[in-house]
């Protein structure tokens, strides 16, 4: 009798490495018809448009190690996995965990992360082949935790995590942390007067108020997607781009190659919405993923302060644009209190730590008992300060 084969994890340096087949196998395997993927980031294409950019590698804090585990040679699971040397572009934030530990004469970094770079949107961190599930995340799970301890790292992270993930791994022994963001859900409206309908009347009047004053500003505003987008309105949107990392980042996290790399192996999976003047040039701009169900707004920018403007391009036409393409919901990224009057409510997210210090991990554990509980009371309060009708009886 021979042995039962074994899986065999391996971490590698460069996605160009790993056949890309093999990888959207696991990653995407409902797109293998030439469909959408659920969401775009953990294909093989918008990860090697992130490392071949050089928005992650040397420099960046964000060394690649992506891992595999293979099955009799065959890819059953794979993970974007990270070394990282501080906690940017992440979104579940971990700053006062570091100065913790620090304090307390350890060291946070270099850590490990299991995470789509820069992107807050929820989906699959351990990619398997279907009907590898189990097997290929406790694989995924036992060698990233491996990796990080064999290495003394102070810790593993996988963020934005599906919820199936985050209680697979609460069984498998990882810390779950649970966050909150804003989004919005189509209840069959048909069309955007069919929202507008199901809110309560001044929230109604409101944003028709501020549609009317965003789309004074005198020009006009198109949706390009695929061949629509060109290299000019690229070189636009990286002037956006820049402004606005520059506000909120201190630098883009994205270098000007991705935006290359986007418009040569992306462009299908882009909605780029562009504000042009009355001379066509663009004053603003956002730009939104296309996943299979949902629509993913990412970036926004703009040369001109235009009131309501971006209220307008990243919530109001990423709706319209949802609605006229059969899409289920819009993830308008994180935080943002401001977008529960604009129909986007409070819905859970989740992520999943593995500390190696034991007394660490107590204090961490206890912490995040306290969050959740936190976090679940304030989506419950948030819910409740919704802008729908409370019942089907209230004046339109």
């Amino acid at each position: 009798m021979t042995d039962a084969p074994q899986i065999e994890i391996a971490a590698h340096r460069s996605l160009a490495d790993i056949d890309p087949a093999e990888w959207d196998a696991c990653a995407c395997p409902e797109a293998a018809d030439g469909g959408r993927p659920h969401d775009p980031f953990t294909t093989h294409r918008f990860l090697m448009a992130l490392e071949a950019s050089g928005s992650v590698g040397p420099g960046t804090g964000w060394e690649p190690h992506y891992l595999t585990a293979r099955l009799g040679g065959r890819i059953v699971a794979c993970a974007p996995l990270y070394a990282k040397g501080h906690s940017q572009g992440e979104y579940v934030f971990d700053h006062a965990w570091a100065h913790a530990l620090e304090q307390a004469g350890g060291e946070y970094y270099p850590k490990l992360q299991v995470a789509v770079p820069f992107t807050p949107a929820t989906g699959r961190r351990f990619l398997c082949l279907p009907g590898c599930e189990e097997m290929g995340r406790a694989a995924l799970v036992e060698g990233a935790v491996r990796l990080a301890d064999g290495n003394d790292l102070s810790s593993l992270h996988v963020t934005f995590c599906t919820a199936a993930e985050a209680e697979a791994g609460a069984e498998m022994g990882l810390l779950r942390r649970t966050g909150q963001q804003f989004h919005w859900f189509d209840e069959e409206y048909g069309d955007f007067e069919g929202f507008l309908a199901s809110l309560s009347s001044r929230k109604r009047k409101n944003i028709r108020k501020e549609r009317r004053e965003a789309q004074a500003f005198g020009g006009r505003i198109v949706h390009l997607t695929g061949d629509e987008i060109t290299e000019e309105h690229w070189e636009a949107f990286w002037t956006f781009y820049q402004d606005t990392g520059a506000r909120k980042w201190g630098r883009p996290y994205l270098t000007r190659d991705f935006f290359r790399q986007a418009q040569a192996h992306l462009r299908d999976d882009i909605l780029l919405i562009l504000a042009l003047d009355e001379a066509d040039r663009p004053i603003a701009g956002a730009l939104n993923l296309i996943g299979r169900e949902v629509l993913y707004g990412r970036y926004w920018g703009c040369v001109e302060d235009v009131p309501f403007l971006h209220f307008e391009l990243c919530y109001y036409q990423a709706i319209d644009w949802a609605l006229a393409h059969g899409l289920a919901r819009v993830e308008a990224g994180a935080q943002g209190e401001h977008k529960l009057a604009r129909g986007y409510m409070p819905h859970p997210v989740h992520s999943l730590h593995w500390i190696a210090d034991p007394g660490f991990r107590r204090a961490v554990e206890q912490f995040l008992d306290a969050e959740r509980r936190a976090v679940d009371e304030e989506i419950e309060v948030l819910t409740s300060f919704g802008p729908f009708r409370k019942t089907k009886g209230e004046s339109e």
